[in-house]
Parts: C-alpha cells; structure tokens; sequence
C-alpha cells in the first residue's frame, strides 16, 4: 500500500519551494496536498502522516495514521472529538509558532489601554476632537504587575518583553513555582489564583482550552479583581465566563478587556461587548504572523526527520490532558 503525507492546505498556502522540501525529506512517499474532504477521503486509508487541515471527524477511518502535525497549539478539538483520543496515532502541534506575534499582540493590548488608545481610535471615527481631562485613566506601564496565566513560550516571551517596560511579571502554571521562566519573578499553582487576582493590574490568559481550564475566571475570581484591572485573553474563549465578563466589565469590577477569543466565534453580532467603551476586540487574529507558514513547516520538517529516524518527536500533545 502506498505511504502518503497528506498536507491539508488550500493550494498557495504552502510555496512550491516548500512542497519541495517535504518531498525531498520523504522521497519514497507520496505527498497530496489536498483540503478538499472528498479528495482525502478518497485517500484516506493511505495516509500515513498528516499535517495542516485534516477533518476531525475523519481521523477514526483514517487507519494508517500514525501521526498528525496540527499546524496550531491548541488541541481543544479533542472535546469535540473524544474518539480520537484513544486512537494509536501520536499528535503533536505546533508550540513555538506564536511567541513573537502573540506576545506583541498582547503588548498593543497593554499600550492601548494605558495611553486611552481605544477612546481615540473610537472618537476619530465620530471626527471629534477630545481634549485631555484629568479623570480619565492614562498611566504608565511601567510599575504595574502582570499575571501571566498559562506561562509557556507566549507567557514567556510576554513576560520578557513586559520586564523590559519595567513592569513585574507573576505566572501560573500548572507545575506552580517547580521552574521559574526568564523574566518571570515568581511562579504560582492554579490553586493560588484567588490570592494573586487582587494583586495584578493586568491578567493575560494564555492557557488552552481543556477540561481543567474552561470557565476558570468566572464571577468569583472577577470579583477580586481590581476595578483598575484589565483582563486580556489570547488563549481561548471558553476559559472566561463570557457572561461574568461582561457583567464585571458594565458594573466596574474590572477596567477592562483585551479580547482576541470568545466563547461563540465569530462573536455574533447581538453580544453586548461589540459596544462596551472598555473593551478592545480583534477577531482570533493574535497568532497571525506572515512568517506563520515558514515556522510551523521548520517544526514538521525537523519532527518528520525524527519520525523516520524513530526518535522522539517534538511538541507531542497529551491527548488525554488536552495539550
């Protein structure tokens, strides 16, 4: 039976050039590039390793698979298809891709907030000039603390640049204080969230979405917030209560919210936070880099070396854990 590597992309996502290079590392396999359902179900039981789009209702009739490489980080697609966590395939994603973009993104999150950003984009759009008056919140970066929660390569990077601006970085993660990254002052376990909520002036959600992270800032840990806080999520949308969120953001239990993911995407239309004056939205647009293709083929390519070589491959997902 034929062996083949399924690249899941539309045609032009990926270079010829790049196309090439996946050839030249596996010259006695076939290489489909194909995002088109019928075309991979007509192949289905010959693909061998996947990378890129692969329909996840799929993957149970795909009985060669031994390895898909997600072209994004997080695996919350797993919820959505707890059959495919028993499956004999290894799953590893693409970790690494997103720290500089993200972590900018992020960064433009902060600056907007703290120099009033998101008043004056949205008051030259009414064309009206608003001078400075002294009650309104412009401040400084610089002093403020940032909780990191979900302190990976994004967390890191974020806090590296954050330290440069001269603010103090705290960070959860799951190991608590086992390792404590560049840049980041202290680290902390989940279980000491509602200690460290009252303390920080922006909460950054990096975590992904999995059973032990959904609905993790709900009322309760709102509440403790400073009402000069900001909330910013560029992790996933169900990790906040998108219903306390917006209560706490109209009754002043928090400043305000940088959000790039929401629970129901794209965010319809009737939701209250499209016209809150203290929330900026960009639509899951965070990890958007033009080098995104070149970065995540640089991750395939290596761990398609180690797959034919049998070694270990890089950034495998605990499918049971979600990430």
């Amino acid at each position: 039976m034929q062996r083949t590597i399924l690249l899941g992309f539309e045609p032009g996502m990926l270079s010829d050039a790049q196309i090439a290079q996946v050839r030249a590392a596996a010259p006695d396999m076939d290489v489909l590039v194909a995002r088109d359902r019928e075309q991979i179900e007509q192949v289905l039981d010959q693909v061998e390793i996947a990378a890129g789009g692969f329909p996840h209702d799929l993957i149970p009739r795909a009985h060669a698979l031994r390895w898909y490489q997600q072209w994004g980080a997080g695996a919350d697609w797993l919820m959505r298809h707890p059959e495919a966590v028993e499956l004999d395939f290894v799953l590893t994603n693409a970790s690494g891709v997103h720290p500089i973009q993200i972590g900018e993104h992020i960064l433009a999150f902060l600056l907007a907030f703290a120099r009033g950003l998101h008043h004056a984009v949205r008051a030259q759009a009414r064309r009206e000039w608003v001078p400075y008056r002294e009650q309104e919140d412009i401040f400084e970066l610089a002093g403020k603390t940032m909780l990191v929660i979900g302190v990976g390569a994004i967390g890191e990077r974020t806090a590296r640049v954050a330290t440069a601006l001269g603010m103090r970085v705290w960070g959860v993660r799951r190991s608590g204080g086992v390792c404590v990254p560049c840049c980041v002052e202290a680290m902390f376990g989940p279980d000491q969230l509602l200690d460290l909520l009252p303390e920080a002036d922006f909460v950054v959600l990096t975590v992904p979405l999995t059973q032990e992270t959904q609905g993790m800032i709900g009322e309760r840990e709102l509440r403790v917030m400073k009402p000069t806080s900001y909330v910013v999520n560029i992790g996933r949308g169900g990790v906040i209560q998108e219903d306390a969120l917006i209560r706490a953001l109209r009754e002043g239990w928090v400043a305000g919210a940088g959000l790039d993911v929401f629970e129901v995407e794209p965010l319809p239309e009737p939701s209250p936070l499209w016209d809150m004056d203290n929330v900026i939205i960009t639509s899951h647009r965070a990890g958007i880099t033009p080098h995104y293709h070149e970065r995540a083929l640089a991750i395939f390519l290596d761990n398609l070396r180690r797959y034919r070589a049998g070694e270990m491959l890089r950034n495998v997902v605990d499918k049971r854990a979600g990430y």
